[in-house]
């Protein structure tokens, strides 16, 4: 998966699923660009890569705000040249406040939809045209298994990655003429900062109330997963750097799970 000399701009990459992208793809040879609303965690992570001898450089990333986001894309080709990777993988489950609500409110639908939907359009918008220019280009959101079915308690967040697995194949579509990718990828049960909070919200159920967070999380996984074990960073690393790499050069507009069974389609 060889990804070496590629510019990769990662999305939402301070933590979690966006840092073991990161790391993936700077592992096998890409300059690893962890952008993130929060620069001092991507600093961290940028200072974690570039001192086990690896490409990583930090850069402060609003994906609902334009500005930002053009901000990002003109400074990394003044910097590198060329952008040959895109990895939209940042998003949200909620406004803040989330975890003490039973309901979704207004403005849990609009930020979810602004970071998970449109931040993509953004990102993508303000990529391709050094893309098209080059003719080449590497694509990948990050949607959810959540997209394959909808949800009682977060109906917002499993709508939003459904629109990522179709925003997807609309994309591919329209940039397949200029040998640019566009594929999704669906993660299954990670245990992230995210899915703590998830986590401690439900601990809050009368029925659950006895159980920690991470004993929730492993529950679940027993309950829903066939390999009975859970997904990490990493596993989406890999399958992301898969995508990136040209052996994937006739795979676009594809959402693939890594669920560890999870869901089978």
């Amino acid at each position: 998966m060889d990804v070496t000399n590629k510019v990769a701009l990662i999305t939402g990459a301070a933590s979690g699923i966006g840092e073991g992208i990161a790391t993936t793809l700077s592992k096998n040879g890409a300059h690893a660009i962890i952008a993130d609303i929060n620069l001092s965690n991507a600093e961290n992570v940028s200072t974690k890569l570039t001192s086990l001898g690896l490409k990583s450089s930090p850069i402060t990333l609003d994906v609902t705000d334009i500005e930002s986001v053009n901000q990002c894309v003109t400074y990394v080709l003044k910097e590198f040249k060329h952008i040959d990777i895109l990895i939209n993988n940042a998003g949200t489950v909620g406004s803040p406040g989330w975890e003490s609500r039973e309901v979704p409110n207004e403005n849990d639908w609009d930020l979810i939809f602004e970071v998970n939907v449109k931040g993509i359009v953004k990102m993508t918008e303000a990529v391709q045209v050094s893309m098209i220019n080059n003719r080449y280009g590497k694509i990948i959101n990050i949607a959810s298994i959540a997209g394959r079915q909808g949800s009682e308690r977060n109906p917002p967040y499993n709508v939003s990655k459904a629109s990522v697995i179709n925003l997807t194949q609309s994309h591919a579509m329209q940039l397949a003429k200029h040998n640019i990718n566009v594929n999704a990828i669906c993660p299954g049960l990670l245990w992230t900062p995210i899915w703590e909070r998830i986590g401690n919200r439900r601990s809050m159920s009368p029925n659950l109330e006895e159980l920690d967070p991470k004993q929730l999380f492993l529950n679940y996984v027993e309950e829903k997963i066939p390999l009975n074990r859970p997904q990490i960073p990493e596993d989406i690393g890999n399958l992301a750097c898969f995508l990136a790499s040209d052996y994937s050069i006739n795979i676009t507009g594809q959402s693939i799970n890594v669920s560890g069974g999870y869901f089978m389609n």
